[in-house]
C-alpha cells in the first residue's frame, strides 16, 4: 500500500510519498495546482512512478476546527481529483502543518530564502507521517 499526500494551495500542491510499508512519508514535489488538477505530465509521472493506492488530502480547517471557505473548495477539487485518477481518498485536518514544516526547515539550518518552493512538499509530509502513525498506534484500517 502507497498513500500519496496533497497539500492542496490556490497556486501550488505540495506532494509526498509513504513507503510500501506506510511507515515513513517523504516530502515528494511542489506543482502547480493546475498541473494536478489537469494531470499534467509533472504530475501524470509521479502517479506513474509511485502509483499511489490512496490519496490523503490535507483539510484545511479554521483555528476553531471548522470546516470554512478554503476547506470546502479543497474538499471540492480534491474530490474531483480523487474521481479522475480513481482512487480512494481520505481528509486529514492540515492545521499549522506549513508552520511545523518552516519550524523544521528552519531547526535544519535552512535560510527562510531557501524555503521558499519546499514548505509546501514538507508539510504534505507531515501530516501524511501523523496520518501513518495515527494509523499505526490504532490498528485503524487503510483509510
Amino acid at each position: 500500500m502507497r498513500y500519496l499526500a496533497l497539500d492542496i494551495g490556490s497556486i501550488r500542491v505540495g506532494v509526498a510519498v509513504s513507503d510500501r510499508d506506510t511507515t515513513i512519508a517523504n516530502p515528494l514535489a511542489v506543482l502547480s495546482a493546475q498541473d494536478v488538477f489537469n494531470v499534467a505530465p509533472s504530475f501524470k509521472r509521479i502517479l506513474e512512478d509511485w502509483e499511489p493506492d490512496f490519496l490523503v488530502v490535507g483539510l484545511p480547517k479554521t483555528l476553531a476546527g471548522e470546516t470554512g471557505p478554503q476547506a470546502e473548495k479543497v474538499k471540492a477539487e480534491a474530490d474531483a481529483l480523487a474521481k479522475k485518477l480513481n482512487i480512494p481518498m481520505t481528509f486529514v485536518d492540515e492545521r499549522f502543518s506549513s508552520k511545523e514544516a518552516k519550524q523544521s526547515m528552519a531547526a535544519s539550518g535552512m535560510k527562510q530564502k531557501d524555503m521558499k518552493g519546499k514548505v509546501d512538499k514538507v508539510a504534505a509530509a507531515l501530516f501524511l507521517q501523523a496520518f501513518l502513525d495515527s494509523r499505526e498506534k490504532t490498528g485503524g484500517p487503510a483509510r
